[in-house]
């Protein structure tokens, strides 16, 4: 039995091993693409070896001890019995004070270093919905060219331009609707992270946290949130999209105009269904917004270019917006079925839509790019 047993946990300790050798790893905080993360990766391996010499000391201390003086046959069950060791007690006092210190220090230092909100960033409001993030980039050259000339809005995933330095203001927001007050529902406690380019920062309610951080490539970067939140805690996922001088600009002119007119027969009976329909629930258009039309909704994502190349993922980034170079239909289908079908606690109620009317809104939100 107790070969067996020794068995299965070396069995377990070989799979964990072999998994944690896995290549495809989006969100390796070993692997930094930025200087942030970089610097935060240098002070996080020292801290690791410095752990893990600790761990062998005291687990290796407490195999030792176990064996050494286990209870043998014909043995005292009471071993004779030791009290105090001086020169120990003040060596395991020093030890971990001086162990602290080399690890506080460097630490500390840091936290200062990248608190700093240097006055060329890009800025960035971070919003943290129940249960996705929203992206507000807040620089006056960051408005869009219809309607009150608000600031560019993303859901989903932040868009950045390579080697730009930017300035995130983090803030929780809710389940996106309001009171009679104005107060957001559900707020809630977020944590905002993505490890290959900056590490965690909680968002709390009422309290405006910030990050700075850039990319060294162009490229797609996976994060999540890192604070249980709610239900769907564990499918809070966004995706920071950083492209080249080129890609930037000609993503800002597009953010700039408003949602396209569809052109297809298909996909202007969605646009009528999403402004004007009426289903049980409510409309579309209480929540979502689309540039250049009457949906001005701020509970749910703006869905103004949410066929566009950059809009990689959609409903919490937990479905890729395209899936081989295609619309994903079948997922966002799904969802217009039965959200919380699909997303445990999601927000989007069951609107009760017809086969029809789905195919109708899918084709509308697939046109506006």
């Amino acid at each position: 039995m107790r070969n067996r047993l020794f068995g299965a946990i070396g069995l377990g300790a070989v799979a964990l091993l072999l998994g944690s050798c896995s290549g495809d790893l989006p969100q390796n905080t070993f692997d930094p693409a930025g200087p942030v993360a970089q610097k935060q990766a240098d002070l996080i391996i020292p801290v690791l070896w410095v752990a893990a010499g600790v761990f062998v000391l005291v687990e290796g201390g407490i195999v030792l001890i176990a064996l050494k003086y286990r209870h043998r046959k014909g043995e005292e069950r009471t071993p004779p019995q030791t009290h105090g060791n001086t020169r120990l007690e003040i060596g395991w006092t020093i030890a971990p004070a001086l162990i602290l210190a080399f690890v506080m220090v460097p630490t500390v230092g840091l936290i200062w270093e990248l608190s700093e909100r240097p006055a060329d960033a890009m800025h960035v409001t971070v919003k943290g919905y129940q249960w996705w993030w929203g992206f507000e980039y807040t620089d006056p050259e960051m408005t869009v060219g219809y309607g009150s000339s608000g600031p560019i809005v993303t859901a989903d995933t932040l868009v950045v331009p390579v080697g730009q330095t930017v300035d995130l203001s983090l803030e929780a927001v809710g389940g996106g609707a309001r009171d009679a007050e104005g107060e957001a529902d559900h707020a809630v406690i977020h944590s905002f992270w993505t490890p290959r380019l900056f590490g965690k920062q909680d968002v709390v309610p009422g309290h405006e946290g910030n990050i700075v951080f850039s990319a060294d490539e162009p490229g797609t970067y996976w994060g999540q949130c890192a604070e249980f939140c709610g239900l769907q805690h564990g499918r809070m996922w966004f995706r920071v999209v950083v492209l080249d001088e080129a890609a930037w600009a000609a993503w800002v002119a597009n953010e700039k105009t408003p949602g396209a007119e569809p052109s297809s027969a298909l996909a202007r009976q969605g646009m009528d269904l999403f402004l004007n329909g009426e289903f049980d629930g409510g409309q579309c258009i209480a929540c979502h917004a689309v540039g250049g039309t009457e949906a001005g909704g701020i509970a749910a994502p703006d869905l103004t270019h949410f066929a566009a190349p950059t809009h990689e993922c959609f409903a919490g980034c937990n479905w890729d917006t395209f899936v081989n170079g295609e619309p994903n239909l079948d997922d966002l289908k799904a969802w217009l079925r039965d959200p919380g079908a699909v997303k445990l606690g999601a927000k989007m109620p069951d609107y009760g839509l017809s086969e029809d009317e789905i195919d109708a809104i899918a084709a509308y939100l697939y046109s506006l790019t």
